[in-house]
């Protein structure tokens, strides 16, 4: 496995890169099952796999959570290589960011619905960052998780929008046991938290109206950012504590 912290040493790699299709899966890091499942499918179709970890900063409303963001660079890269990625894109901020954040995509209809009316700028920052990803890895299939399904929407449309040669995978939401899905927030929950979080996908799941839902989860003591149906799915955020949780299931 190959690893990268230089754009222009990227660059010189990629155009290497001649036979076979290329997958990718943007991360920022802490992977986990979720993100190995990602990795899996696009090892399974694809001749090369690239993974690229990048805690983005333009993508945190909130200056404390980016500095609550948990990183572990070590286990990222031995995991990565493990699932037998041919190689890592990780570069640092200055480089991703050249142009001082001067120039940024900005969607202005679904992107302020959900979690973008809590979240201002979070999205302009996630389709930036995600366009500056594709443009350097410049893949045939990109992977996305289920569970951020607002995102996955918003970069198949700018995809769209932008005429861009990139086929955008989605792939099923990774549970625990009891339900909650994977996120590297998880690790946030203190133990009774934590216990208490499965009571999202539950909720969401079984009740009748995503009224129901909503207040089965504020009886239970969690923070309702939004409870709602959207197309075929019922989408939710909400907060224990000082993390945010967020899920969605087909209705």
């Amino acid at each position: 496995m190959k690893t990268f912290s230089s754009i222009d040493a990227w660059r010189t790699y990629r155009n290497t890169l001649r036979a076979g299709s290329v997958g990718f899966v943007p991360t920022m890091g802490a992977l986990h099952r979720g993100h190995l499942s990602l990795l899996a499918e696009s090892l399974k179709n694809n001749a090369f796999t690239i993974a690229s970890v990048f805690v983005n900063p333009r993508q945190f409303d909130d200056g404390s959570d980016f500095e609550a963001y948990q990183t572990d660079y070590q286990s990222d890269l031995e995991q990565l290589k493990k699932a037998g990625v041919d190689a890592v894109l990780m570069p640092d901020t200055d480089q991703v960011y050249a142009d001082g954040y001067r120039f940024r995509v900005s969607e202005v209809e679904f992107s302020r619905r959900f979690c973008g009316a809590d979240r201002p700028g979070h999205f302009d920052g996630v389709l930036t960052v995600v366009m500056k990803l594709l443009n350097l890895v410049r893949p045939d299939n990109a992977y996305f998780g289920k569970k951020d399904f607002q995102q996955l929407q918003l970069v198949r449309d700018m995809v769209a929008a932008f005429f861009m040669p990139v086929n955008i995978v989605a792939c099923p939401t990774i549970r625990e046991a009891d339900g909650l899905a994977l996120s590297s927030r998880n690790q946030r929950l203190d133990d009774q938290q934590r216990q208490k979080a499965s009571t999202l996908f539950t909720a969401l799941k079984h009740s009748k109206t995503a009224n129901e839902a909503r207040e089965i989860l504020a009886d239970q003591g969690f923070e309702v950012d939004y409870v709602e149906d959207f197309a075929d799915r019922r989408l939710a955020a909400v907060r224990l504590g000082h993390t945010r949780l967020i899920d969605n299931v087909p209705i």
